[in-house]
């Protein structure tokens, strides 16, 4: 068993977060077991799943297969839109719980705020019980521009721990960085990788190519690098043990400030997913 890899970054809560995790976006509950459990083998500890990947047994059965104690593995679960509201939100949690087959999630986030609905914020109340209850150790948002936030915090008086959103060189989201930085927010990127632009000649990936000859590392540990010398929290999904490995041997090598020039370079603003305000 190899020690954890990542450090851990310091949420407003008191609690700490792996900056480095594993995501199984799109992966079976079996897939999700076999990759959670080599992950927490060589070094991972953080694990973000969501009710809609519909691969928490997984998970859970990753986690206990790896034979870590629980409390040394940090687990990451969602609510899904469709369930936004407080007693539906109560539901989700619990039945998240069951398919984990655990006591307790490390962090439960909002997986989207759905403006149109409306229902975010009895959502995040839910979630705040959730909290004060102990089965979610901490608490917070994903997809949620600073707006969505601030009505939060105005009619709560309580601030996200962690805000999860699209976030890569096409897209670095400044602004929404600063307002979380401003606020004690830690930023947890979904997607770092963009969804294999970082492999496409045509939107640059040539750049981050040269970059990792330089450095002796790929166009994919580049990009996470990146993330991490930004301070923000990374969840880079892969099924494969060759990948998996390398998406966290990202600390031993730094990018200089010419890596850090090029990179910005690829800022276009294009999403791979949906604008939080379109989703409803």
């Amino acid at each position: 068993m190899t020690d954890a890899l990542s450090p851990v970054l310091p949420l407003a809560d008191g609690r700490g977060l792996p900056q480095v995790g594993l995501g199984v976006y799109k992966t079976t509950d079996a897939e999700s077991a076999t990759a959670v459990d080599f992950a927490l083998r060589h070094g991972y500890r953080l694990i973000d799943t969501a009710s809609m990947y519909r691969n928490e047994k997984g998970v859970g059965d990753g986690v206990r297969r790896s034979g870590l104690p629980r409390d040394d593995v940090f687990v990451t679960t969602k609510v899904w839109f469709t369930e936004n509201g407080y007693e539906s939100t109560l539901r989700s949690f619990d039945e998240s719980l069951e398919r984990l087959g655990m006591e307790y999630v490390d962090l439960y986030l909002i997986h989207w705020p759905a403006p149109a609905t409306d229902r975010y914020v009895d959502t995040w109340r839910a979630l705040l019980r959730l909290e004060d209850e102990g089965r979610a150790r901490s608490v917070g948002v994903a997809n949620f521009h600073p707006k969505h936030v601030e009505r939060l915090v105005a009619e709560t008086g309580r601030t996200p721990a962690v805000n999860q959103v699209e976030l890569h060189p096409w897209l670095p989201q400044p602004e929404l960085r600063a307002y979380d930085a401003a606020h004690g927010i830690v930023t947890q990127a979904w997607s770092p990788l963009a969804r294999g632009h970082v492999f496409d000649t045509a939107r640059g990936g040539e750049v981050l190519a040269a970059i990792g000859r330089k450095h002796g590392k790929s166009a994919a540990q580049v990009v996470l690098r990146w993330h991490v010398q930004l301070g923000i929290a990374v969840i880079p999904k892969s099924v494969t043990p060759a990948r998996i490995r390398e998406n966290i041997a990202l600390f031993d090598f730094e990018l200089d400030a010419d890596d850090l020039t090029a990179i910005a370079g690829l800022a276009t603003g294009e999403r791979t997913g949906v604008d939080p305000d379109d989703r409803n």
